[in-house]
């Protein structure tokens, strides 16, 4: 009550916003007059001019006005379109740092040149992130000639690029790309070993596209790059064989809210026991067995063929439930994608280890300025505030919006429901109207077509399997009686431009045939229609039988049916059934939003850890001389030393002298003398300070030995390959960690409490470590062939990488390096070690390999 009556006195936060923004719509409509004159030359030289500014300390809000006004008249020249007032409001908007709510088809790519062009003006790089490589290269290509006339270069980055196109792209003053490259490229460059080969600048400004879907919708699965562990494959493909026995119900029951399948005690573990010969499946010794049943009980149950996946080639490739496209070289993780594998009959590839991994949020927050443009963000305003401390503004439309938006209409079976779309799709079809048919999978997709091609009707398939063909399905969309069935790639994004005599018919018709998870998603595909002031209409089309509906909306709607009462073939259109849809989606939300949080604040724990090593790697990578950093990390490491063998409190003649020698024998390579007379008056910080003494004129004695150039290089690449290795294991660690930390709850503890506390206790370990082996590398190091000289022990010791790495949403090959040949004859694992420590080649220099 109160806060209506605010509202109306003060307006909303919105509107204040917006009445704050629109004088300076005012003052750039005044600079129009005076800059509409200049000559093509004179207009891009402006920008040069406002760079020179930038660079002088003026601010870019000063900047502002004059940028917009240039931009504005460079768009007219080059594209043939005037920004209008609401998308000037928009571009200042994003340049603020917020997000921008725009209908769809107000245009949105056009608005971002405006705060793009005038962030540019830094130097400092800006990232336009998109939601797939289509519209990364289209938009790249499209407003690229706007850039390019003003003096200002455009890269982009897609899949497939090697690393000197990547290293151009970012190089230049503004970057179009996906986020999952963008990801995938940090993590890479912080496994790289050179600071040259590093292909990204600085996170400065980032305007993303479709903002809802990156930071929300695909927030749930974080980024993984992955090599092969050593386990076989063989197991998957035996226990794929007994599931087949097995009986829903009296085996297994499903928890389709969960996503789970939970075996029954009474049947289905005995059953199993007997067809793999295990005693006790529970028992801690089979808890591998265990696992692969769960993986191939999911992979049979919850995963079906052309809706979460497909085969391709004779592999898996995961679609994406949000866009509907292909993800090439996405993994699922925990040897489910292996159990889809082996249901499928594909060859089975190894099981993957974490090199590296980074969830959206944490690599986005990392931008030290973020704003986002969509269609539809206010619904998840809270969310955005509370993790990325992104603001909502909605812009109004530039036209008035009148696109009529139908009831849904609810029918018992899905026969019945494909029979009524038919039904409108042929009826539309005869008046000449087009009709674009949004479904939830490439499996519904093919049995509309079915459908429509028994009933002669000529139409589209725009899915995962024709995506080549996408452009020109897309172009010829909203031709007179055109009908095209999609999936959700013809969602966001996607414009549909209106054919001759179309907009007199009605304009463009969408028909829904089934609701999906989430509200913003049909309100995407909604809003194909009705663009810019154009007519159109949508309408969706449910049955009782649809995923949403019969999982989570099933105790409100069954009793409304029935007191409906409901005929075969008729439809319920009713208020009530609406509300009681769109409060499955919020519930169904709500569980999501949950598992994000959830994620974000286990993944917190590991992004502080991670910045440590990858500060660390940095600091290696860009030092030319690291011997201050060694020594320094041998002072610790004596003083640990010496704290181990000899306590404070304990005297002298009671320490462990000779142990502490051989310990510090291991660790530097010397030998520790301790005459009878001198024991009495040692103190564990003189013991330290002996070791260290002794430690850094051995190192002074390797560097005089070997040459400066050699050590340094060997200093480098023996911390860097260290820290990798340790990197690796310790992420192995965590991952088991966080496996069975919730059962700590039983327990009376908070898991998040346990696993922060447990993680930093892991972490400090993996610091420790990390000093300890690379000096006892660095320290036993034994150049065979002095002739060679460091360009030689460079050749030699360079750090063998993992030849296959795969990322869990990118490409195998991109994250790979090409194959080296290798001159001289090639080292054994169980070898002694060519660098003259003394270890096996498998434990020493060849562990990476």
């Amino acid at each position: 009550m109160i806060g209506n009556f605010l509202k109306k006195m003060f307006g909303t936060q919105n509107e204040r916003t917006l009445d704050r923004i629109r004088p300076l719509v005012e003052k750039i409509h005044s600079l129009e007059a005076g800059i509409s004159p200049l000559s093509d030359d004179r207009l891009a030289a402006q920008i040069a001019g406002f760079r020179e500014r930038a660079e002088n300390g003026e601010p870019l809000e000063a900047l502002l006005p004059e940028t917009f006004a240039v931009v504005r008249e460079a768009g007219k020249r080059v594209l043939e379109m005037r920004h209008f007032d609401v998308q000037m409001i928009g571009g200042v908007i994003l340049h603020e740092g917020r997000i921008a709510e725009m209908r769809t088809g107000e245009g949105k790519t056009l608005v971002a040149t405006l705060p793009i062009v005038l962030n540019a003006l830094t130097g400092r790089g800006v990232h336009l992130v998109t939601v797939n490589d289509y519209l990364a290269k289209r938009d790249a290509e499209w407003m690229g000639r706007l850039y390019r006339f003003l003096g200002l270069s455009v890269g982009v980055i897609v899949h497939g690029m090697d690393d000197a196109e990547r290293q151009a792209s970012y190089r230049c003053d503004i970057t179009y790309g996906t986020n999952n490259e963008y990801g995938f490229d940090y993590l890479r460059d912080n496994m790289k070993f050179r600071i040259e080969d590093m292909v990204q600048r600085e996170l400065h400004y980032a305007i993303v596209d479709e903002v809802d879907s990156i930071l929300i919708d695909e927030a749930r699965t974080p980024l993984i790059i992955s090599g092969p562990a050593e386990e076989s494959t063989g197991f998957y493909a035996q226990v794929n064989g007994v599931i087949p026995f097995l009986k829903k119900e009296q085996d297994y029951k499903v928890d389709e809210k969960a996503r789970q399948v939970l075996l029954t005690e009474e049947s289905g573990i005995p059953k199993l026991e007997r067809l793999l010969s295990v005693d006790n499946l529970y028992d801690p010794r089979n808890i591998e067995v265990l696992h692969h049943v769960n993986q191939a009980l999911k992979a049979h149950v919850l995963f079906h063929r052309d809706v979460d996946y497909m085969v391709k080639d004779g592999e898996v490739v995961i679609v994406d439930e949000f866009t509907g496209r292909l993800m090439p070289g996405r993994r699922w993780s925990d040897g489910l994608h292996q159990a889809v594998e082996a249901k499928e009959g594909v060859k089975i590839e190894n099981e993957n280890q974490t090199l590296a991994t980074i969830t959206f949020q944490n690599y986005f927050r990392m931008f030290e300025k973020l704003a986002g443009m969509t269609g539809t963000a206010d619904t998840e305003a809270a969310e955005f505030q509370q993790i990325y401390n992104l603001g909502v503004t909605i812009v109004p439309t530039n036209q008035p919006m009148v696109r009529e938006d139908r009831s849904d209409q609810v029918y018992r079976t899905e026969r019945e429901k494909f029979q009524a779309v038919l039904e409108e799709v042929k009826a539309l079809h005869a008046e000449g109207r087009p009709v674009l048919v949004g479904t939830v999978s490439i499996e519904k997709s093919e049995r509309l077509s079915g459908l429509l091609t028994r009933n002669g009707i000529p139409h589209n398939v725009l899915n995962a399997k024709h995506h080549e063909r996408e452009a020109q399905i897309i172009a010829e969309a909203g031709h007179p009686g055109r009908v095209t069935i999609a999936t959700n790639m013809a969602g966001r994004g996607v414009d549909i431009k209106l054919g001759e005599g179309v907009v007199g018919k009605g304009g463009l018709h969408i028909v829904g045939t089934e609701r999906h998870e989430s509200r913003r998603v049909d309100n995407q595909l909604r809003g194909r229609a009705g663009r810019q002031g154009d007519p159109g209409s949508s309408r969706f089309y449910l049955s009782l039988e649809d995923d949403l509906l019969r999982i989570f909306g099933s105790d409100r709607i069954a009793p409304i049916m029935e007191k409906l009462g409901m005929e075969e073939g008729e439809p319920i259109e009713h208020p009530l059934i609406n509300k009681a849809v769109e409060n499955a989606q919020k519930k169904v939300e709500a569980h999501n939003f949950d598992i994000r949080k959830h994620l974000l604040e286990y993944d917190d724990v590991m992004n502080r850890q991670r910045k440590v090593i990858y500060e660390m790697r940095r600091e290696v990578l860009e030092s030319d001389n690291l011997r201050e950093m060694v020594l320094e990390f041998a002072g610790e490491v004596s003083e640990d030393l010496a704290g181990r063998f000899c306590e404070e409190k304990t005297h002298p003649d009671d320490w462990d002298l000779p142990g502490l020698s051989n310990a510090a024998y291991a660790q530097f390579g010397i030998r520790l003398d301790f005459p009878e007379g001198e024991r009495a008056s040692l103190t564990p910080s003189l013991v330290a300070d002996r070791i260290r003494e002794g430690a850094e004129a051995f190192y002074a004695r390797k560097e005089s030995e070997y040459g400066e150039d050699a050590i340094r290089y060997l200093e480098k690449m023996f911390l860097l390959s260290t820290v990798d290795a340790l990197w690796k294991d310790h992420l192995l660690s965590m991952d088991h960690l966080k496996e069975g930390i919730g059962l700590r709850g039983y327990a009376q503890k908070d898991p998040l409490k346990e696993y922060q506390r447990e993680g930093f206790d892991l972490f400090s370990d993996l610091v420790i470590r990390v000093k300890e082996e690379s000096l006892k590398r660095l320290f036993h190091v034994r150049v065979q062939r002095e002739e060679e000289g460091a360009e030689g022990v460079a050749q030699r010791l360079q750090p063998q990488r993992s030849r296959r790495v795969s990322l869990s949403r990118g490409d195998i090959k991109a994250a790979g390096e090409t194959t080296q040949k290798r001159h001289g004859a090639k080292i054994g694992r169980n070898d002694p070690c060519p660098c003259g420590s003394g270890k096996k080649y498998k434990k020493c220099c060849g562990q990476g390999a």
